[in-house]
């Protein structure tokens, strides 16, 4: 049955797996999303400044200095995540502009330009408002940083450009060869804005969010979340990377973050679990498919092989790297283990996400870099208790994992057996000839 399964899935998915991954369109969001991962970062850390002179108390020098620059402290956060649509704009123009070979100052700015279109709005003074500019607007940033850089591609194929003599200078060539492009991309979002504002009322930002909310919504839902991680454990074990679900998962990550410092700066309740920072701690422990389970248990084991493949694997698990253990014992592709890596890890993986749901964990409002397990989970939320979860985790990763293994263990253990009672097919004579040859095999 799992030969049947495996041919099905070689067959059909990994080739739609291997083409969603390589589209142009959705490899420039996910790199572009990516690219996001400083700003959240930064505006993860400044938004947890000014919660401190409440840990601390406010008699102290450190306390003072922060509450009395608490302007200065908000505006990293304010220029970062605030501003990360107007980010991911430029990310995305960049990298598919990239794959088409243009020009990229023309195409960044072009699509810069494009999504000023879409989600300008100004206040009774005349005053811009950055209100679109954040998460709100990170959706739209994406269509039309894909839109732009699409037209500017039509334009240079179909040369409608500006070509200038060949002595005149490279930059100054470039900008005359966007002159009909900026009119183009100009006109099609000034007519786009017109329409819309016309029709519906509202700039894309509002629209968007509201079409895309059953999705993005249902990411705050831990069965939902459940059920991805499931998917992506299943993918992992035919060798397809988890990055594949990056243009869909991505964004929605960014823009939940983005969220959560918001309300956790106005002193609101956390809104979201699902986020790059709980997704690496908790499903990504020790690597896809909590396999921190089969490491211990390569440890403990009796075969020599295994645990030489366990202390190789410890090391790099600890950082989330889990490719030693996979290729190593093996995971991937080994019918025994299916179950523990999918089924088990997609479940305690999720685990962590279910008790934020039900407000048994604080909820996410950073974004750690890779720092190692235990320490990257209490960073996310600086709830101590996420050091228990871990802990739990690992707990029940040995307890699935190890009954699998066992079934591997001897199977292995009578091969170990079988070469020590294979005798020497040479002998003395021919073994002094071998070992006079020093040959390096």
């Amino acid at each position: 049955m799992f030969a049947k399964f495996e041919a099905f899935m070689n067959r059909y998915f990994v080739p739609l797996a291997h083409k969603v991954d390589n589209q142009r369109h959705l490899s420039a969001i996910k790199a572009g999303m990516v690219a996001m991962t400083p700003f959240t970062i930064l505006g993860s850390f400044f938004a947890i400044l000014p919660a401190l002179p409440n840990m601390l108390g406010e008699s102290n020098a450190f306390s003072q200095f922060i509450l009395n620059n608490a302007e200065l402290f908000n505006l990293p956060v304010t220029l970062s995540t605030g501003l990360i649509g107007l980010y991911a704009c430029a990310a995305i123009s960049y990298n598919l502009g990239n794959h088409y070979k243009l020009y990229i100052p023309g195409a960044v700015t072009l699509s810069l330009f494009g999504f000023l279109f879409m989600t300008a709005i100004f206040d009774e003074n005349g005053m811009l408002d950055i209100t679109n500019f954040g998460a709100k607007g990170l959706f739209t940033a994406m269509f039309v940083a894909l839109i732009t850089v699409e037209l500017y591609n039509f334009c240079k194929k179909h040369n409608m450009t500006i070509r200038m003599p060949d002595g005149v200078p490279d930059f100054v060539s470039k900008s005359f060869e966007l002159i009909p492009v900026t009119l183009l991309v100009g006109g099609t979002f000034i007519i786009g804005r017109f329409a819309l504002m016309q029709t519906a009322g509202e700039l894309p930002p509002t629209i968007l969010t509201r079409f895309l909310s059953p999705l993005v919504g249902s990411m705050d839902n831990p069965w939902s979340v459940l059920a991805l991680n499931f998917c992506i454990c299943l993918i992992f074990f035919f060798g397809i990377h988890s990055s594949v679900f990056s243009p869909i998962t991505r964004p929605i990550m960014v823009a939940f973050i983005a969220e959560n410092i918001t309300a956790f700066q106005a002193g609101q309740p956390i809104p979201h679990f699902y986020t790059a920072g709980a997704s690496s701690a908790f499903f990504g422990f020790t690597g896809c498919g909590i396999s921190i389970g089969c490491i211990v248990a390569c440890l403990l084991s009796k075969s020599k092989r295994y645990r030489q493949i366990g202390k190789v694997s410890l090391f790099p698990a600890l950082f989330g790297i889990n490719e030693p253990i996979l290729f190593g014992a093996p995971i991937i592709l080994n019918p025994l283990m299916f179950i523990p890596h999918v089924f088990g890890g997609a479940i305690i993986g999720t685990l962590p996400m279910f008790f934020m749901h039900w407000g048994w964990l604080n909820k996410p409002i950073f974004d750690p870099p890779y720092v190692g397990v235990f320490l990257e989970g209490f960073l996310t939320n600086g709830d101590w208790r996420t050091i228990l979860v871990n802990g739990l985790q690992l707990v029940l990763a040995v307890a699935i994992y190890v009954p699998f293994f066992k079934v591997m263990e001897r199977n292995e253990l009578k091969d170990e057996a079988k070469k020590k009672e294979q005798k020497n097919i040479f002998d003395q004579g021919d073994t002094d000839i071998l070992d006079g040859l020093d040959l390096d095999f």
